[in-house]
C-alpha cells in the first residue's frame, strides 16, 4: 500500500438527473449544481465518492417528505445520506432532491435569483449529506456559515446576508 499522500483519490462523482419537464426552462440547473457540489467539496476537501441530485416536481417531493419525513407537505429540498456504504471504490454519499415549484415560489416570494437559489439549496442538501445539521442553533450557525462561505467561492451572494437585508 502507498502511503497516504501519494495515493490517488478519486474526485466526486455527481449525477443529475431531471425528473420534470418544468426543469426543461432552466437549462443551466444541472451546471449549476455541479458547480456548488464543486465549491462544495473544495471547500471541505471532501473525499471522492458520489452523490446524486434528483431535480423534480413539488408533487414527487411531496410523496417523498410525507414518505420519509411524516411530513405531509412540499418542501424545497430533501437529503437522503447513504449509510457509508461503497459501490466497488466509490463511497455512496447519498442523494439530493430539489422541487421546482417550491424553489421558485421562494425566489418569488423573498426576490432571490433562481439559479442562485438553486445553487444555495444544493450546497444546503449536500452538508446534511455529509453530516451537518441545523437542528440546535450551535449547529446552525456552523451550517450556515459554511453555506455562506461556499457561496462566496461561487461568487454568488451570502444567502443569509441577503436574506437579512431583504434582497438578493
Amino acid at each position: 500500500m502507498r502511503p497516504v499522500s501519494q495515493q490517488r483519490i478519486s474526485p466526486l462523482q455527481i449525477d443529475v438527473q431531471t425528473q420534470s419537464p418544468l426543469w426543461d426552462v432552466q437549462p443551466l440547473a444541472a451546471q449549476t449544481v455541479r458547480e456548488a457540489i464543486g465549491a462544495a467539496t473544495s471547500a471541505l476537501s471532501t473525499a471522492g465518492g458520489e452523490v446524486s441530485i434528483v431535480l423534480t416536481n413539488d408533487s414527487a417531493i411531496r410523496i417523498l417528505n410525507r414518505d420519509w419525513r411524516g411530513i405531509d407537505k412540499a418542501t424545497n429540498v430533501l437529503s437522503f445520506p447513504a449509510s457509508g456504504q461503497a459501490a466497488g471504490e466509490v463511497r455512496l454519499l447519498g442523494d439530493i432532491v430539489i422541487a421546482y415549484e417550491t424553489l421558485e415560489r421562494e425566489c418569488d416570494d423573498e426576490n432571490r435569483i433562481f439559479l442562485h437559489h438553486l445553487a444555495h439549496l444544493t450546497v444546503h442538501g449536500f452538508l446534511h449529506l455529509i453530516g451537518y445539521d441545523h437542528q440546535t442553533d450551535v449547529q446552525a450557525e456552523e451550517m450556515e456559515g459554511l453555506e455562506s462561505r461556499i457561496m462566496t467561492r461561487l461568487n454568488l451572494p451570502d444567502p443569509y446576508l441577503s436574506r437579512d437585508f431583504g434582497d438578493a
